[in-house]
């Protein structure tokens, strides 16, 4: 990487002189083997992978959308042996209680008879947390684990317990059954970074996953960071320099969905009942700069802005009554826009 790849008119974040520079250099390769490395075992979904890495450099959740059977769990248990990151599952059923996630206290006896409260951690406890079926438990579970990912802690006994570091969840949820689930509000799916789409992998990639699953063995993935080596990296992703014209793009797509905007266009005033906050700018901004030092830059460019914006904005945008019923896309919606800015 070369300084002519920074934006003009940096804005945001400053990388602190050869050392940064350098640590980028040295970073380039190593993520670049971690999207070749989860990508061998989990076949035909390059964009998903790529999301969910950047998801985890900017520090954040994302929300996995799919049919079963796609790859969603060994997506996870994948890149947590690439990362070198503690993995834990969390199977979400409708009887499950908060206790049944972040942990509870149980009475202890010791050698001497002495009896004491102790905190017993629940799977919230991990690194790299698959939440599956998210919208399987109730509200009061999905709250408790939604609380863990906003506050990276856990309140029992009017102690705190804080969550290991790096913590990310990576939660599911199946699109097409909707019977019996509980389906998240609004302000609760805002928490997650992206929200991830899978879609079928293409016949070549399937073809290649047929043979390479159904045989006497399967291939392993082995970790090539650990998490000193990740969060190490997470910040570096917030001193990545941003230019003013990246600043004013992200700026520009998230008020151009705002129905009650000025700038907003005709049919975003009609089809959008509400758009997205400034959290959704906040994380479009980080996402960005992820995006860039994933791919070995050291700025974000106009492109990485288009690029994620469906991921980072499809989830906080609801559409009107009018223009659900008429079976207007969102994602098209927010590529409509998106595309303006080039």
């Amino acid at each position: 990487m070369s300084e002519q790849q920074y934006s003009s008119g940096v804005f945001a974040g400053t990388l602190q002189g050869e050392a940064d520079v350098a640590e980028a250099d040295r970073l380039a390769p190593v993520l670049r083997h971690v999207r070749q490395a989860i990508g061998g075992i989990v076949l035909g979904q390059d964009s998903v992978i790529e999301q969910v890495l950047v998801t985890i450099l900017s520090g954040g959740h994302a929300l996995l959308m799919g049919a079963p059977g796609l790859g969603k769990t060994l997506l996870v248990n994948t890149a947590s042996r690439v990362l070198g990151l503690d993995a834990t599952r969390i199977q979400f059923t409708p009887d499950l209680m908060p206790s049944d996630i972040t942990g509870a206290e149980i009475l202890d006896q010791d050698a001497d008879g002495r009896r004491a409260f102790r905190f017993l951690p629940g799977p919230i406890f991990g690194q790299l947390v698959l939440a599956d079926e998210i919208n399987r438990a109730s509200p009061r579970t999905q709250s408790a684990l939604l609380q863990a990912m906003a506050e990276r802690r856990v309140t029992q006994g009017g102690k705190d317990y804080a969550l290991p570091r790096p913590f990310h969840i990576l939660a599911t949820q199946n699109p097409i059954e909707q019977e019996g689930t509980y389906p998240l509000p609004e302000a609760q799916l805002d928490r997650f970074m992206l929200q991830i789409s899978l879609g079928f992998p293409g016949r070549d990639a399937e073809r290649q996953m047929l043979l390479q699953t159904t045989g006497a063995t399967t291939p392993t993935a082995t970790a090539l960071m650990n998490a000193e080596s990740l969060l190490a990296a997470q910040n570096l992703v917030r001193r990545l320099p941003v230019g003013d014209q990246v600043v004013d793009a992200i700026l520009t797509l998230t008020r151009s969905l705002r129905p009650e905007d000025p700038s907003s266009p005709q049919d975003v005033r009609e089809a959008v009942s509400y758009g997205p906050g400034p959290r959704a700018a906040q994380a479009l901004m980080i996402a960005t700069r992820a995006r860039a030092l994933l791919d070995g830059r050291l700025a974000p460019s106009l492109d990485d802005v288009v690029a994620l914006a469906s991921p980072v904005l499809s989830h906080r945008i609801g559409l009107g009554f009018g223009a659900r019923a008429s079976g207007t896309d969102r994602e098209a919606l927010i590529r409509k826009q998106a595309q303006a800015l080039l």
